[in-house]
């Protein structure tokens, strides 16, 4: 067994790496950029090595700089994590050239499932189900077209060294197919220096399920089940759990027995997974080899007992797998929720900036321990609270995972821990994931790929999550404002006659983007330790167990435990639970008499203006001072968290004067473009 080991990576994956070194007894060796000086994973670590400047390809996509790291502090091997070199073939054979050994398959193998044009040819060969496509890479976009229509629409247009969802694009038609090869081999070549592309047959109402697969040097190789990855925002994954609530044991058994046919095929020796493409009908097809450790894979960890990272540590230093197939045990449910920094409200806009408020709910399940006999929470994270998340790297927070009993104990599980995992300073996803796992379609296991595409087609908005109970939200207002109210009146120095006075009524007000207002009397009657509140005719029981200064707050609402988040701006709270949200400010009858005579100050107009949505690098300005622009034209393009994200014309407009210049980097929200 190795006595040090180096990461070459950061985040949340670094430090779930140390996590099992640490338990094994073997030293680790952290790397980082400058921007990741104060980063949680050089804290863990029991060295740490700078790379150099904050841009990935200066400092961890450079192999010479990981390979002396090595070097200088006496790692005898490198584990790649996931991104950044984890799947490049040519540095794994450096590694091993160097003397050290790569924690993943051989480079061969890599090199084998890295392109995906001949990683398709070589799984026909294995006997593995394919999609109907032109693998060939293309020369143009007018060739793309014609091979498109060959194959019949919809298409999907692929980048051979693309993945995370880069270099990816579904046309539908001519216009998409001619606009996707485009953007497809810009984005390949920038991400990937590889601009082939590939186009194949895209299965309708497709599901995205993925099998683990682990093999050693000795000839041994077993499938640890499935991931359903099917919940997919712009080809990124975002909910993913296992096992499918769609596979059947026959269906499952054929896929696992074909991802270790494929997996033996290029004689694969570490944790890698097979993913493919399954149609309402069952019929499973090839995808691609993930020839790495997968984001997703504690779900796998959860259900089998097993650690994966241990797993590929004790791989590489050339030990037998210690189990065959019939020994993988198959226990109880996992969920994975992928806590981005980027704003739901926003269209998901990437968020960057201090974490001003880091508390993640209560766990009692840890990467590399044993997993508990009754599931419970885990959390995967490489942040703290005070740290920085910058603008350098992909956008993932932390990894929620929850284990139960079976699919409904495990949606519970996370729907609580969603409410209780409280991020401030900067936006997360995670209202989004709670109103998914409400969603009563998730729920029942009836969903594909197109699924967050079909149900939130203009883009997600809390205010049209709908509650199960109309009157927890405003209750949970009422008492929070009756239990604010009860403080103030335990302050000092109160003038006599003056003192804060306790009321029963009060009057919930409502104002939505328009200005219109809704006015909602209730009253709050503490009976011993809960409060009795009533409104609209109806009265509910709510007891809180938490602090008022506390934003995840838990208690009783008619009996049953709830955990939600509460939170004092201004004059009114902010409440959410269960992907649901509003905003209530509370008052006694006169204040709320008085609050309707004010004046509603509308929103500024923003139509004259291109503002930066998010904080970024400018990589191009379309247009220029004078031009006509017709909507849905390209103006600019920004650069923020590895993806690039292209800002279009809404309306018919004149542009007036650019006020940025390409290169420059951008605060959010500073204007770009001035319209006549």
């Amino acid at each position: 067994m190795f006595k040090k080991i180096l990461i070459a990576n950061r985040g949340e994956i670094a430090c779930r790496v140390i996590k099992t070194a640490k338990r094994l007894g073997i030293k680790t060796v952290a790397v980082y950029s400058e921007a990741d000086k104060d980063a949680r994973h050089v804290e863990l670590a029991d060295e740490a090595v700078l790379l150099g400047p904050a841009p990935s390809r200066e400092s961890y996509l450079v192999a010479d700089k990981i390979i002396a790291a090595c070097k200088q502090t006496g790692a005898e091997a490198v584990h790649p994590g996931y991104g950044f070199l984890s799947e490049n073939a040519a540095f794994a054979k450096r590694v091993e050239e160097e003397g050290i050994v790569f924690i993943g398959p051989k480079h061969h193998s890599i090199a084998a499932m890295g392109d995906k044009i001949a990683s398709k040819e070589l799984a026909a060969k294995a006997k593995v189900n394919t999609i109907p496509g032109y693998n060939n890479a293309i020369e143009s976009a007018e060739q793309a077209v014609g091979i498109a229509k060959n194959i019949g629409y919809p298409v999907m247009i692929k980048a051979s060294a693309g993945g995370g969802g880069k270099g990816l694009r579904v046309a539908w038609n001519d216009k998409e197919a001619l606009e996707g090869f485009t953007s497809c081999r810009n984005e390949a070549r920038n991400s990937f220096g590889d601009d082939r592309v590939f186009i194949e047959k895209f299965v309708e109402e497709p599901r995205h399920i993925e099998i683990q697969v682990l093999g050693d040097s000795h000839g041994n190789c077993v499938y640890l089940w499935e991931r359903e990855c099917s919940i997919q925002r712009r080809h990124q994954k975002v909910i993913e759990e296992a096992p499918s609530p769609f596979l059947d044991e026959k269906t499952r058994k054929a896929m696992g027995e074909q991802a270790v046919a494929l997996a033996r095929a290029v004689d694969y020796q570490s944790a890698g997974t097979v993913e493919f493409v399954v149609g309402k009908d069952k019929g499973f097809y090839f995808l691609e080899m993930n020839t790495r450790l997968q984001v997703e894979h504690p779900v796998t960890e959860c259900i089998t007992g097993l650690d994966l990272v241990e797993q590929m540590i004790r791989v590489a230093a050339g030990e037998k797998l210690a189990f065959k197939q019939q020994d993988i045990a198959r226990n109880g449910w996992a969920i994975e929720c992928r806590i981005n920094a980027e704003d739901p409200f926003r269209n998901f806009l990437p968020s960057t900036g201090r974490l001003v408020k880091y508390r993640p709910p209560n766990q009692n399940m840890e990467a590399s321990q044993p997993v508990p006999l009754d599931g419970g929470v885990r959390v995967d994270t490489g942040v703290y609270e005070g740290g920085e998340i910058p603008m350098f790297y992909d956008s993932m927070i932390a990894k929620l995972i929850v284990h139960g009993k079976d699919r409904n104990e495990a949606i519970g599980r996370m729907r609580e821990a969603l409410n209780g995992f409280v991020i401030r300073g900067i936006s997360s996803n995670i209202p989004f994931q709670a109103a998914l796992l409400a969603h009563p379609r998730f729920v029942a296991g009836d969903f594909n790929t197109g699924f967050i595409a079909e149900q939130y087609p203009k883009g997600f908005s809390s205010s049209a999550v709908p509650h199960d109970e109309p009157g927890f939200l405003l209750s949970l207002a009422a008492v929070s404002h009756r239990r604010s109210r009860e403080r103030a009146a335990t302050l000092t120095g109160q003038r006599r006659h003056r003192e804060v006075r306790i009321r029963e009524d009060f009057v919930i007000v409502l104002t939505d983007e328009t200005g219109k207002r809704d006015q909602i009397p209730v009253a709050v009657r503490p009976i011993g330790s809960m409060f009795h509140v009533t409104l609209a005719g109806k009265t509910h029981e709510v007891a809180f167990e938490d602090n008022l200064r506390d934003i995840a707050v838990h208690g009783h609402f008619d009996g049953e435990a709830f955990c939600a988040q509460i939170e004092r701006i201004g004059l009114g709270y902010r409440i959410s639970h269960n992907g649901s949200s509003l905003f209530a400010r509370v008052y006694n009858p006169r204040a709320a008499e008085l609050e309707a005579l004010m004046p509603f100050k509308a929103p500024p107009d923003l139509s004259k203006v291109l503002i930066s949505p998010m904080p970024g690098l400018l990589v191009d300005v379309a247009v220029q001072p004078g031009q006509t622009v017709r909507a849905g034209e390209r103006l600019a393009a920004i650069e923020a968290m590895k993806m690039e994200n292209i800002l279009f014309a809404t309306q018919d407009c004149v542009v007036s004067e650019v006020l940025a210049k390409k290169g420059d980097s951008l605060a959010v929200d500073q204007v770009i473009i001035r319209f006549q």
